[in-house]
């Protein structure tokens, strides 16, 4: 078997085994919970094996290579008036890195699941949208077209509606998943716009061939960055994400680590070389909005995932913002190392939830240091690493975007170095008020450690968090690599080439001091405190911050006064002027005119007679005078 055929075996198997499973699981195995579980779980394992043995192989291959899967009878599997497009894998060294990042946190995160969802009414069907999510993110990964990216798009959007409302009896879980659906919709019809566009300027959607074409328009490519907003949740989208938590914790590991979210990011890593400088700059100051607004409304959440749901918030928009600043390369890097310490801080969380019979109030827990040892310093790794403290797999890609924000655009990375701060903070607050001081609920003082197919995955995940970022690796290496990007010589601007000692230093220190700086005053602030301290400080601003800033009210507001309002004057055209004048009105005039004529066909002769006589006496009238 040569090189490309074995590329291309490993790279179907990876894709289509997690399909197979979830086909399988569906149309029967859903019976037996344990073999559900085993197919999801075997079917992730073999695909992270495989994915482990194309990156080791291939991963210093510089060149692009397309595979056709769809020549049936030597067609195209789509052809439309000079219009061509494949169904291909497209491998480069990009995509086995994803695929090696999306099928590891898959495999963890059902390991995990076997204990966490054990008791689960909907235990197969649960490990059927495991296998359905993971198929459409390493679609995404391995599309070789804008058309069959769109398409695993949008199949990562129901995959995602079914898992974050797979707990559909609860309001609360059904609504999370409506909202993240519909408002992925929004995204999701300016990508498709985007798409077209891209197809009327250059007339191919074939990723490579772009590649050599160069940027686009900036109107087709912040059109094209919009999937990436409603996807990456990047303001003023991101209101989904929170509220997504409402499904199993394991898969808010899932989605936040290493899935949909990662989806955006990892699309404009790709596309890179279709956006023009106006557009990047657009594309970086959205992520930067959006890195600061959610570290603010996370440093009064109480509920210790919604935590962490607006600190991937956060951490998306540092990559988005890195993406704009000309650095996909430190986007990736941060992409890579954030999979690992997010994974490990949800299913932490996940741990405690268990633990504590599903208490996730960080004001009712307290006290879990000593009953959970093993989940509070896998947690702590977690944090540190998220807060960018020095030598954690987080400070070096942290320190990669800020090196970056500080060369392309300063304001940004001051901007930056602030949200450092703020995350710092909050997650010592988190770690301070659910691990440390007395137990506040019944609950914690009731927790025990969790189970090893629970801790199992988050002593693996702890390793990562700590070494990912270090030389020993070879991330930071591969990922600024010039070779390895798609149209670098186009572009000229993937990786930075001038990036100067200055930057370096200025980012390290100011990281540094932004970190250990928020974590003194978390310390400070939370040490043995009963009660937020916060709000009676901060007052209208805690209030704002808690409250999200309040965008879902303005939203529901906007939608009042703009499509309700809208479909209350349809419905009112629609029944009164439609169908009352025009259907009802219609008809009733000629049922009446009906009625009229009637009453002149009595049937009786000297009524006929009379009128005869009126007529004549009428036309008489009508032509003598």
């Amino acid at each position: 078997m040569t090189d490309h055929e074995l590329k291309l075996t490993l790279a179907m198997v990876v894709l289509f085994l997690p399909l197979l499973a979830a086909v399988g699981i569906g149309l029967g195995a859903r019976r037996w919970r344990g073999l559900s579980a085993g197919l999801s779980l075997g079917a992730s394992a073999i695909a992270f094996v495989c994915s482990l043995i194309l990156f080791i192989k291939f991963h210093g291959a510089p060149a692009a290579l397309v595979y056709p899967l769809a020549a049936i009878g030597g067609e195209q599997w789509l052809q439309l008036d000079g219009f061509t497009v494949d169904f291909g894998l497209l491998i480069d060294p990009l995509s086995l890195l994803m695929l090696l990042i999306v099928t590891t946190i898959g495999t963890l995160v059902q390991i995990f699941s076997l204990a966490y969802m054990k008791t689960d009414a909907g235990y197969s069907r649960y490990f059927a949208g495991l296998s359905l999510f993971l198929f459409s993110m390493l679609g995404i990964v391995l599309a070789s077209n804008l058309l069959l990216l769109f398409i695993f798009w949008e199949l990562v959007g129901v995959s995602s509606y079914l898992l974050i409302s797979h707990w559909f009896e609860k309001p609360a879980a059904a609504d999370a998943g409506k909202k993240a659906f519909i408002t992925n919709r929004i995204g999701d019809f300016g990508f498709l716009l985007g798409i077209l566009l891209v197809w009327q300027l250059h007339g191919t959607l074939d990723i490579t061939a772009l590649a050599e074409m160069g940027a686009v328009g900036t109107s087709a490519g912040l059109l094209i960055f919009c999937g990436a907003v409603g996807k990456s949740a990047q303001f003023p989208l991101h209101v989904w994400l929170p509220d997504a938590m409402e499904g199993p914790t394991p898969v808010s590991a899932l989605i936040h680590a290493a899935t949909m979210v990662a989806a955006g990011v990892y699309m404009l890593c790709k596309l890179f070389f279709l956006f023009t400088p106006d557009a990047l700059v657009i594309i970086s100051w959205i992520g930067g909005i959006t890195a600061l607004l959610a570290a603010l409304m996370a440093i009064q959440q109480n509920d210790i995932k919604r935590i962490l749901a607006y600190s991937t918030l956060s951490q998306l928009g540092y990559m988005v913002m890195a993406v704009g600043c000309a650095g996909p390369a430190a986007s990736l890097f941060h992409l890579t190392t954030h999979a690992a310490f997010k994974a490990l801080l949800f299913l932490g969380a996940g741990a405690v939830i268990y633990s504590c019979h599903h208490e996730q109030d960080i004001w009712k827990l307290g006290g879990l240091r000593k009953k959970l040892p093993l989940t509070y310093r896998a947690f702590v790794t977690g944090a540190l690493a998220l807060a960018g403290f020095p030598l954690m797999s987080g400070f070096f890609s942290k320190d990669a975007i800020l090196t970056q924000a500080f060369v392309a655009n300063q304001p940004l990375f001051y901007l930056g170095v602030a949200v450092a701060l703020l995350t710092a903070f909050y997650m010592m607050r988190c770690v301070l008020v659910a691990f440390h001081g007395e137990a506040r609920g019944e609950a914690a003082r009731e927790a025990h450690e969790a189970p090893g197919e629970m801790t199992g995955p988050l002593i693996f995940l702890s390793i990562l968090s700590i070494g990912l970022g270090w030389h020993f690796f070879g991330l930071h290496d591969f990922l600024f690599n010039q070779n390895i990007w798609l149209g670098t010589k186009i572009t000229g601007a993937v990786i930075p080439n001038e990036i100067t000692q200055t930057a370096h230093l200025a980012a390290m220190i100011s990281g540094t001091l932004a970190s250990l700086a928020g974590l003194a005053l978390g310390w400070v602030a939370y040490r043995g405190v009963k009660q937020d301290p916060l709000p009676g400080m901060l007052g209208a601003l805690a209030r704002g911050m808690r409250d999200k800033f309040y965008f879902d009210e303005l939203y529901t507001w906007l939608n009042q006064w703009t499509q309700e309002r809208l479909a209350r004057y349809a419905d009112w055209f629609d029944r009164w002027i439609i169908a009352g004048l025009g259907v009802r009105g219609t008809s009733g005039a000629v049922d009446l005119t009906g009625c009229l004529l009637r009453l002149a066909q009595s049937g009786n002769l000297q009524t006929y007679a009379l009128l005869l006589a009126l007529g004549l006496l009428v036309m008489l009238t009508f032509f003598l005078f």
